[in-house]
Protein backbone atom coordinates (compact mmCIF):
# COMPACT_ATOMS: atom_id res chain seq x y z
CA UNK A 1 0.00 0.00 0.00
CA UNK A 2 1.36 3.59 -0.78
CA UNK A 3 1.40 6.35 1.49
CA UNK A 4 -1.23 8.10 -1.24
CA UNK A 5 -3.65 4.74 -1.41
CA UNK A 6 -6.22 6.33 0.39
CA UNK A 7 -5.76 9.67 -1.07
CA UNK A 8 -6.77 8.19 -4.53
CA UNK A 9 -9.36 10.64 -5.64
CA UNK A 10 -7.49 14.11 -4.22
CA UNK A 11 -4.26 13.21 -5.78
CA UNK A 12 -6.26 12.65 -9.80
CA UNK A 13 -8.12 15.45 -9.62
CA UNK A 14 -5.15 17.59 -8.17
CA UNK A 15 -3.23 16.18 -10.95
CA UNK A 16 -5.93 16.49 -13.77
CA UNK A 17 -6.31 20.29 -12.70
CA UNK A 18 -2.54 21.22 -12.28
CA UNK A 19 -2.14 19.60 -16.29
CA UNK A 20 -5.36 21.59 -17.35
CA UNK A 21 -3.61 24.44 -15.88
CA UNK A 22 -6.74 25.55 -14.17
CA UNK A 23 -7.05 25.08 -10.41
CA UNK A 24 -10.85 26.20 -10.09
CA UNK A 25 -11.58 23.71 -12.27
CA UNK A 26 -14.26 20.84 -10.65
CA UNK A 27 -14.89 17.60 -12.12
CA UNK A 28 -18.09 16.49 -13.14
CA UNK A 29 -20.29 13.63 -12.01
CA UNK A 30 -18.52 11.57 -14.84
CA UNK A 31 -15.02 12.52 -14.02
CA UNK A 32 -16.20 11.31 -10.04
CA UNK A 33 -17.50 7.96 -11.81
CA UNK A 34 -14.52 7.45 -13.75
CA UNK A 35 -12.00 7.56 -10.97
CA UNK A 36 -13.93 5.17 -8.91
CA UNK A 37 -14.49 2.88 -11.60
CA UNK A 38 -10.54 3.39 -12.09
CA UNK A 39 -9.91 1.85 -8.49
CA UNK A 40 -12.98 -0.43 -8.07
CA UNK A 41 -10.60 -1.97 -11.30
CA UNK A 42 -7.50 -1.63 -9.38
CA UNK A 43 -5.58 0.49 -11.44
CA UNK A 44 -2.71 2.19 -9.52
CA UNK A 45 -2.56 5.86 -9.15
CA UNK A 46 0.98 6.18 -10.65
CA UNK A 47 -0.69 4.64 -14.20
CA UNK A 48 -3.40 7.49 -13.56
CA UNK A 49 -1.41 10.19 -12.94
CA UNK A 50 1.21 9.06 -15.77
CA UNK A 51 -1.84 8.52 -18.37
CA UNK A 52 -3.08 12.11 -17.35
CA UNK A 53 0.10 13.28 -18.35
CA UNK A 54 0.70 11.52 -21.64
CA UNK A 55 -2.70 12.53 -22.59
CA UNK A 56 -1.91 16.28 -22.29
CA UNK A 57 1.73 16.18 -23.85
CA UNK A 58 0.16 14.99 -26.70
CA UNK A 59 -3.11 17.33 -26.63
CA UNK A 60 -0.11 19.98 -26.63
CA UNK A 61 1.99 18.33 -29.49
CA UNK A 62 -1.40 19.39 -31.77
CA UNK A 63 -0.98 22.18 -34.09
CA UNK A 64 -2.59 25.20 -32.20
CA UNK A 65 -5.50 24.99 -34.81
CA UNK A 66 -6.50 21.22 -33.43
CA UNK A 67 -6.13 22.58 -29.91
CA UNK A 68 -9.13 24.86 -29.80
CA UNK A 69 -11.52 23.19 -27.49
CA UNK A 70 -10.15 22.53 -24.01
CA UNK A 71 -9.34 19.20 -22.16
CA UNK A 72 -12.89 19.16 -19.99
CA UNK A 73 -12.99 15.76 -18.84
CA UNK A 74 -10.87 12.92 -17.51
CA UNK A 75 -12.17 10.98 -20.25
CA UNK A 76 -9.97 12.56 -22.54
CA UNK A 77 -7.63 10.57 -20.70
CA UNK A 78 -9.03 6.98 -20.42
CA UNK A 79 -7.02 5.65 -23.68
CA UNK A 80 -3.78 6.71 -22.16
CA UNK A 81 -4.03 5.69 -18.45
CA UNK A 82 -5.28 2.31 -19.90
CA UNK A 83 -1.69 2.00 -21.53
CA UNK A 84 -0.07 3.15 -18.61
CA UNK A 85 -1.92 0.29 -16.64
CA UNK A 86 -0.81 -2.04 -18.92
CA UNK A 87 2.58 -1.50 -18.84
CA UNK A 88 2.61 -1.67 -15.21
CA UNK A 89 1.03 -4.81 -15.75
CA UNK A 90 3.84 -5.89 -18.19
CA UNK A 91 6.44 -5.22 -15.75
CA UNK A 92 6.95 -1.15 -16.67
CA UNK A 93 9.44 0.32 -13.58
CA UNK A 94 6.65 2.33 -11.36
CA UNK A 95 7.89 4.40 -8.43
CA UNK A 96 6.58 3.25 -5.04
CA UNK A 97 6.18 5.25 -1.77
CA UNK A 98 7.05 4.37 1.68
CA UNK A 99 4.23 2.75 3.53
CA UNK A 100 2.29 4.84 5.81
CA UNK A 101 -0.92 5.08 7.45
CA UNK A 102 -3.09 7.82 5.76
CA UNK A 103 -5.07 8.76 8.77
CA UNK A 104 -5.20 8.24 12.62
CA UNK A 105 -6.77 5.43 14.28
CA UNK A 106 -9.13 8.33 15.72
CA UNK A 107 -9.83 9.62 12.03
CA UNK A 108 -11.05 6.07 11.32
CA UNK A 109 -12.94 5.68 14.46
CA UNK A 110 -14.96 8.98 14.02
CA UNK A 111 -15.62 8.70 10.41
CA UNK A 112 -17.18 5.00 10.78
CA UNK A 113 -19.50 6.35 13.73
CA UNK A 114 -20.83 9.25 11.90
CA UNK A 115 -21.45 6.76 8.85
CA UNK A 116 -23.32 4.59 11.40
CA UNK A 117 -25.27 7.21 12.66
CA UNK A 118 -26.60 8.37 9.03
CA UNK A 119 -27.17 4.79 8.40
CA UNK A 120 -29.40 4.27 11.42
CA UNK A 121 -31.56 7.98 10.38
CA UNK A 122 -31.86 6.70 7.33
CA UNK A 123 -33.85 2.93 8.57
CA UNK A 124 -30.63 1.32 7.81
CA UNK A 125 -30.19 -0.39 11.12
CA UNK A 126 -28.71 -3.46 10.00
CA UNK A 127 -26.15 -1.97 8.18
CA UNK A 128 -25.38 0.82 11.18
CA UNK A 129 -24.98 -2.34 12.90
CA UNK A 130 -22.28 -4.18 10.80
CA UNK A 131 -19.95 -0.89 11.18
CA UNK A 132 -20.59 -1.11 15.03
CA UNK A 133 -19.29 -4.67 15.38
CA UNK A 134 -16.27 -4.20 13.57
CA UNK A 135 -12.86 -4.11 15.78
CA UNK A 136 -11.00 -1.06 14.39
CA UNK A 137 -8.06 -1.01 16.71
CA UNK A 138 -7.38 -4.41 15.60
CA UNK A 139 -8.52 -3.68 11.68
CA UNK A 140 -6.07 -0.24 11.86
CA UNK A 141 -3.35 -2.46 11.51
CA UNK A 142 -4.26 -4.02 8.14
CA UNK A 143 -6.18 -0.59 6.61
CA UNK A 144 -6.70 -3.19 3.17
CA UNK A 145 -8.89 -5.98 5.47
CA UNK A 146 -10.95 -2.77 7.16
CA UNK A 147 -11.53 -1.11 3.35
CA UNK A 148 -12.87 -4.84 2.26
CA UNK A 149 -15.09 -5.07 5.22
CA UNK A 150 -16.10 -1.32 4.41
CA UNK A 151 -17.02 -2.14 0.56
CA UNK A 152 -19.15 -5.10 1.23
CA UNK A 153 -21.24 -3.17 3.54
CA UNK A 154 -21.42 -0.26 1.14
CA UNK A 155 -22.03 -2.90 -1.53
CA UNK A 156 -24.96 -3.90 0.38
CA UNK A 157 -26.28 -0.63 0.72
CA UNK A 158 -25.75 0.08 -2.65
CA UNK A 159 -28.11 -2.78 -4.14
CA UNK A 160 -30.48 -2.13 -1.93
CA UNK A 161 -30.65 1.43 -3.45
CA UNK A 162 -31.02 -0.67 -6.85
CA UNK A 163 -33.82 -2.63 -5.98
CA UNK A 164 -35.56 0.46 -4.86
CA UNK A 165 -34.72 2.86 -7.75
CA UNK A 166 -37.68 3.64 -10.16
CA UNK A 167 -37.30 2.76 -13.63
CA UNK A 168 -37.72 6.52 -14.34
CA UNK A 169 -34.83 7.53 -12.09
CA UNK A 170 -32.39 4.97 -13.87
CA UNK A 171 -33.56 5.73 -17.44
CA UNK A 172 -32.66 9.59 -16.23
CA UNK A 173 -29.43 8.64 -15.06
CA UNK A 174 -28.14 6.53 -18.41
CA UNK A 175 -29.59 9.80 -20.76
CA UNK A 176 -27.38 11.82 -18.21
CA UNK A 177 -24.33 9.62 -18.53
CA UNK A 178 -24.99 9.46 -22.53
CA UNK A 179 -24.78 13.00 -22.92
CA UNK A 180 -21.84 13.76 -20.67
CA UNK A 181 -19.93 10.86 -22.05
CA UNK A 182 -20.36 11.05 -26.07
CA UNK A 183 -17.94 13.25 -26.96
CA UNK A 184 -15.69 10.02 -25.80
CA UNK A 185 -17.06 6.90 -26.06
CA UNK A 186 -14.39 6.04 -28.96
CA UNK A 187 -11.45 6.52 -26.45
CA UNK A 188 -12.80 3.81 -24.08
CA UNK A 189 -13.41 -0.19 -24.54
CA UNK A 190 -16.88 -2.09 -24.01
CA UNK A 191 -15.34 -3.20 -20.69
CA UNK A 192 -14.36 0.58 -19.58
CA UNK A 193 -17.48 1.84 -20.79
CA UNK A 194 -19.75 -1.22 -18.87
CA UNK A 195 -17.75 -0.19 -15.53
CA UNK A 196 -18.31 3.63 -16.17
CA UNK A 197 -22.44 3.16 -16.49
CA UNK A 198 -22.03 0.95 -13.08
CA UNK A 199 -19.87 3.82 -11.00
CA UNK A 200 -22.00 6.94 -12.99
CA UNK A 201 -25.70 4.94 -11.90
CA UNK A 202 -24.55 4.01 -7.97
CA UNK A 203 -23.31 7.46 -7.81
CA UNK A 204 -26.61 8.60 -8.52
CA UNK A 205 -28.46 6.95 -6.79
CA UNK A 206 -26.18 7.63 -3.63
CA UNK A 207 -26.43 11.15 -4.40
CA UNK A 208 -30.14 10.97 -4.53
CA UNK A 209 -30.55 9.40 -1.01
CA UNK A 210 -28.05 10.79 0.91
CA UNK A 211 -26.75 8.03 1.95
CA UNK A 212 -22.92 7.99 3.21
CA UNK A 213 -19.84 6.48 1.02
CA UNK A 214 -18.18 4.14 3.26
CA UNK A 215 -15.14 2.96 2.03
CA UNK A 216 -11.77 5.06 3.24
CA UNK A 217 -11.26 7.00 0.40
CA UNK A 218 -13.89 9.10 1.40
CA UNK A 219 -12.54 9.98 4.65
CA UNK A 220 -10.74 12.51 3.12
CA UNK A 221 -13.34 14.24 1.28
Amino acid sequence: MTENYFNYFTEIEEHFQRARGTGLFLLSPLDWALIEAWKNAGIPLEAVLRGIDQAFEKWRGRPARARIHMVNSLAYCAQAIAVEAQAMVDGAPAKRNASAPAFSLEEVREFVQRNAGLLRKAGQDDLAASLHTLDLTALYGDLEQLEQRLTAIEEKMIARLRSAATDEALFEARRSLDRELKPYRGKMTADQLAMLEKQFLERKLLDGSGLPRLSLFYLHP
